[in-house]
């Protein structure tokens, strides 16, 4: 295929063979938008403008607030370097290392588009990226979420920073009364709606087209995706949407802000437990004002991804809460109510993604699957031998992210959208050794095409080759809903409860096949459905 005959792609070219130190940006070319004008560089044909304004610094009393537009400034803003990447701890083995010092003023968005578009005349698609990180971790600062490969391709891309942790999910009595009708306790999500509306008024003056805006995101990302997809407050904001490892069941779900059942942990109640580990009691604006003098690394508290906190403590809502306003159900409640956009939506998982898995023996496992628990040993267990700890990885990972994203594009296919399901499984060649399948996360850099990024010296022409494949069929979704194109091999959409799946091979080829995992993720379908009946 035509594919197979390109050596490298431009982008691990020049990544791989720029020296050091050698300055290959040309002089900066400059964008007037609603707040000022910028200053970028261009590189390669691509030119780039970081660390924008798109609200206010969430910082004193605009914390724990909806963003506020950013203020307007004078002359020329330079926009060559990130702007922080939100207050968090690093996480060590993060597979995006973030490239700044992380602050609570962070509310910046980067743009990437042709040098071209910069002299007006064109409407091109857009595509904005959401970053993961559990909601408690990611920016938008790491190499392997760098847009030129789209931008070379004819597409805008945006990518943006949204709080985390306790500074971007948080409730508090005094926060809901200083809300009123108004959304709150989702300050992170409220982010990514105010970075939506920035592309709105803003990316014609790069090129961009705000009729055509995609919106993809991994992990949390993915799961951002979705919540935006189901809330009422996004109308008109995107027309497509992408989802990788982004979950959709209720697994990944939202706490209630309040709640009158004495069983149920509301959010509210999670934020007064955090102010009276801090010595603050109350929960009127004196106690909301002593909230908000918190130092930072306070409100923090070491929260990353290998820390939430202590459990029984319960001082964080772990992600996204259901307010009414912004969040108003479970994603996959919004599904199966006809609440939740249907647009062109390209969904999938990696094939060694991540579980949890609760069970601690074979029985206790298998009895997840209720009547259905026999023929579930059966389908993951065959000859009984297998060690406990693979199949109880397996069942995890179908459970939380291989199955819902099918589920979604099932939903979704059934409503009369357009669903592209995927299940990444190439694994890097200097990787082979280490994992017999492909982690989480590792899809970004072969959707981005900035695997010169990720592995450097290790790269090879077989990633090249499959990052170029992977991300052509990006492009071609963020410019038409549909991946398939010329010199590509064919993606069939997906049917409502079909066994099919695209699978992106070990080998670097992309086919429509049988879902090797089919039958493993009919039984978690089952399981899953009879959960929410008993609901």
């Amino acid at each position: 295929m035509a594919f197979f005959s390109r050596i490298l792609t431009a982008s691990a070219l020049a990544a791989l063979f720029v020296a050091p130190g050698i300055a290959a940006a040309a002089p900066g070319p400059e964008v007037t938008i609603d707040t000022g004008t910028l200053a970028g560089s261009t590189e390669s044909d691509v030119a780039s403008f970081k660390g924008i304004p798109f609200a206010r610094p969430p910082i004193g009393a605009l914390r724990w607030r909806a963003p506020q537009r950013a203020d307007v400034w004078k002359g020329v803003k330079q926009a060559t370097e990130f702007g922080h990447d939100c207050m968090q701890k690093p996480f060590p083995s993060d597979a995006a290392p973030l490239g700044t010092t992380p602050a609570e003023d962070c509310l910046t968005a980067n743009v990437w588009t042709p040098a071209s578009a910069l002299a007006g005349g064109r409407k091109l698609p857009v595509v904005v990226w959401i970053y993961g990180g559990g909601f408690v971790n990611g920016g938008s600062s790491p190499a392997v979420y760098d847009g030129s490969a789209f931008a070379r391709q004819d597409v805008v891309f945006v990518s943006f920073n949204y709080r985390l942790g306790r500074f971007g999910f948080f409730a508090h009595p005094a926060l809901t009364a200083e809300a009123g009708d108004q959304p709150t306790a989702n300050y992170g999500l409220m982010d990514q709606v105010a970075a939506l509306q920035w592309v709105q008024r803003n990316i014609a003056q790069f090129g961009g087209d705000p009729s055509q805006v995609t919106i993809m995101g991994e992990s949390a990302g993915g799961f951002s995706v979705l919540e935006l997809l189901a809330s009422p407050l996004t109308k008109g904001l995107f027309d497509k949407a992408f989802v990788m490892s982004g979950g959709g069941r209720k697994l990944i779900g939202g706490m209630p802000l309040e709640s009158d059942d004495p069983q149920v942990t509301s959010a509210e109640q999670v934020g007064l437990n955090f102010a009276a580990a801090q010595g603050i009691s109350g929960d009127g604006p004196k106690a909301l004002a002593a909230l908000r003098a918190l130092p930072a690394d306070k409100v923090l508290g070491g929260i990353n991804l290998a820390f939430r906190g202590d459990p029984g403590k319960q001082e964080y809502v772990n992600g996204p809460v259901i307010d009414g306003k912004l969040v108003v159900s479970d994603t996959d409640v919004a599904l199966r109510r006809g609440e939740m956009k249907i647009m062109p939506t390209m969904i999938g998982a990696t094939s060694w993604d991540i579980g949890f898995p609760m069970a601690k023996t074979k029985e206790e496992l298998f009895a997840q699957f209720g009547p259905d628990a026999d023929k579930a040993r059966k389908v993951f267990d065959p000859t009984g031998d297998k060690p406990f700890e693979e199949v109880a990885s397996q069942v995890a990972r179908d459970r939380l992210m291989i199955e819902p994203a099918q589920f979604v594009a099932g939903e979704v296919a059934k409503a009369g959208g357009d669903a592209w399901q995927y299940r990444f499984a190439y694994v890097a060649d200097s990787k082979r050794k280490e994992w017999p399948g492909a982690p989480h996360a590792t899809d970004i850099p072969f959707f981005f095409d900035t695997v010169a990024a990720k592995y450097g010296k290790d790269l090879t022409q077989d990633d090249a080759h499959a990052a170029d494949l992977f991300n052509r069929y990006a492009v071609n979704f963020v410019k038409t809903g549909n991946p398939n194109g010329p010199g590509l091999p064919d993606w069939e959409a997906y049917r409502y409860h079909g066994r099919d799946v695209q699978m992106l091979g070990p080998d670097a080829s992309a086919a429509n096949r049988e879902d090797p995992l089919a039958d493993q993720l009919e039984l978690v379908r089952a399981a899953a459905e009879r959960a929410v009946q008993a609901d």
